[in-house]
């Protein structure tokens, strides 16, 4: 599942939680000018910068930089509001907020930013110290290391701006990317930094030449990893090579596509914007809802630089079939909060698609049905526990399985290929359950939240090869946001028992997310009284349904297709021999 492969990758994206605001409102100093503030959403921290202007009328303005990341460049706010001690702003490109109070005695903005997630962040007044400047170290620079038999990418890219000299670090086959590395140092040619809060640290050798950094990665509890990272483009501004993406639409198209928005009426505020393709011809057409997977996603599922959604969308369209596609809330053009929406939420949406797609005239009314990949195979029998209509459900890379074993197998298979140790797999695996288990054992995230954090023990911080005095809210944040707390809790069997009309399940088998063998075994089990089911393991295909190598989540960026042709050949005609008259 999208969002949950970040947990497995260990601290690549977390979940904050929200700090209390202060009861009672202070006077606060004048908002314009620089602010800062540091945030968490994983194993390291970024700094963002909230720059802010005032207009001769007093309108105010500005934009929030990611400092870390991405500095002298600030994302433009889309408002901001301050009164009563409360400080509100929004970033619409980026679909984040934030709200605060003003606590006098620490001088700072107290609040909270939300991005698909709750991340603290208190803000104080100032710009943050520039960092050094660091000769010779500007550019892309790749190496590999080997761990346990299995070669990892590397990559550095620095960039020294009007701030100082800036490194992110990426490990591709780990899908691990822009982590900002910290303390760099040269000292003549040698040269020395930290990535992860300063759990890691590599020390190495610059070339004469300048060409080449050779050294190691220094880990508590690990051995040393040798590497040698090759600098191969001394520009950045260039930016990466377009990806090819041969699949992704173009037109002119042989179709009608049309941008829609429609209300939730049982989420007030919640408007949900998206994309309608219909065939050509008068119809009425038999149509699809696509669902999406873990993770705010957009309409077209976008994802490594590939839009799997676009693809499906166009496929059906142009083989009959209307399709209805949709930002998730919170995300792109749809509104509401997606940081605090569970799959109960999800499907709610689900079904107010379905409701406003019902009405349309060049749609047939009894042949809805709902495509699912992923978590959206979550999603779909849910709202179809409450909606009789739907006509039909197809799940891509469905899960049948409860969460904690789905997130323990996963977890598995992937570090696997990640050069993780059997044995070291074999000590944090009970770790990893009793975590899960405390999360789920809450009744709300903050008790689940306080569970997992009494698991975490120095024994079980050595098990999982983190530093004993290392926070352990930099693994439990991770796993103590709602959306995912219920799906801890939620078993699948249930709702997939409850589904009499046609169901199509596919699943790839290398598939590493959501292993193929025990979900299916899982669903066929499931929808044993289901007199039309059609269950397909797709040899060679991964979690994206891609025709892959390996399933390593490395390879999804990397392969050009983005979405297998016979797995959409298979959904194409499995809908039009039920729905679509010869």
């Amino acid at each position: 599942m999208t969002r949950l492969m970040n947990e497995v990758l260990a601290l690549v994206a977390g979940i904050g939680i929200v700090v209390a605001a202060p009861a009672a409102a202070q006077e606060a100093p004048d908002i314009a000018g620089d602010w800062h503030g540091t945030v968490t959403p994983a194993q390291f921290s970024v700094t963002l910068v909230l720059h802010v202007t005032r207009g001769e009328d007093g309108t105010l303005g500005g934009g929030i930089e990611n400092f870390d990341q991405n500095p002298g460049n600030a994302a433009p706010l889309t408002e901001i509001a301050v009164a009563d001690g409360r400080l509100t702003f929004r970033v619409g490109s980026i679909n984040a907020t934030y709200e605060g109070t003003w606590d006098e005695a620490a001088q700072q903005w107290t609040g909270t930013l939300n991005q698909g997630a709750a991340l603290p962040l208190n803000l104080a007044q100032g710009a943050p110290p520039p960092r050094p400047v660091i000769a010779g170290l500007d550019g892309v620079w790749r190496g590999t290391v080997e761990r346990n038999g299995v070669s990892l990418r590397q990559v550095l890219r620095g960039r020294t701006v009007a701030q100082g000299t800036f490194i992110l670090y990426d490990s591709p086959d780990q899908l691990v990317q822009g982590v900002p590395v910290a303390d760099i140092a040269r000292d003549g040619q040698a040269v020395s930094f930290t990535a992860f809060g300063g759990v890691t640290r590599f020390t190495g050798t610059l070339s004469e030449d300048g060409t080449q950094l050779a050294g190691a990665w220094v880990t508590p509890n690990q051995p040393d990893m040798a590497t040698t990272f090759t600098r191969t483009a001394t520009d950045l501004s260039a930016g990466p090579p377009p990806l090819n993406r041969p699949q992704e639409p173009k037109g002119p198209f042989p179709y009608r596509a049309e941008e829609v928005a429609f209300d939730n009426p049982a989420a007030p505020g919640v408007r949900l914007a998206g994309t309608l393709t219909l065939p050509e011809g008068d119809g009425p057409f038999p149509a699809a809802i696509l669902l999406t997977g873990s993770g705010p996603q957009n309409r077209d599922e976008e994802l490594m630089g590939h839009k799997p959604f676009a693809v499906i969308a166009d496929h059906l369209t142009r083989n009959g079939i209307a399709v209805l596609r949709f930002d998730d809330r919170g995300t792109a053009g749809s509104t509401g909060d997606w940081a605090t929406a569970t799959s109960p939420d999800h499907a709610s949406d689900a079904n107010a698609a379905f409701a406003w797609l019902a009405t349309r005239p060049e749609v047939r009314r009894d042949a809805i049905g709902m495509i699912g990949h992923s978590e959206g195979s979550i999603t779909g029998p849910t709202a179809m526990a409450s909606n009789d209509d739907v006509a039909y459900f197809v799940s891509l890379a469905g899960v049948g399985t409860d969460l904690v074993q789905l997130l323990l197998s996963q977890r598995r298979l992937l570090v696997t290929q990640m050069g993780i140790a059997q044995e070291e797999i074999d000590r944090q695996e009970p770790v990893m359950r009793a975590l899960y288990e405390a999360m789920a054992s809450g009744e709300t995230p903050q008790a689940g939240y306080d569970a997992a954090m009494a698991v975490l023990t120095p024994e079980a911080k050595t098990a999982l090869g983190m530093p004993v005095e290392m926070d352990g809210a930099v693994v439990v944040r991770q796993i103590s946001a709602p959306w995912l707390q219920y799906l801890l809790k939620y078993d699948p069997v249930p709702n997939w028992s409850r589904i009499t009309v046609p169901v199509l399940a596919l699943n790839g088998t290398l598939d590493l997310q959501v292993p193929v063998k025990e979900n299916l075994d899982a669903i066929r089990a499931a929808l044993k009284d289901n007199p039309d089911v059609t269950i397909v393991e797709l040899p060679g295909l991964n979690h994206l349904f891609q025709t892959a190598r390996t399933g390593a989540l490395g390879e999804y960026r990397d392969i050009e297709e983005t979405f297998s042709p016979t797995a959409l050949t298979l959904v194409s005609e499995w809908i039009r021999e039920r729905f679509v008259k010869p």
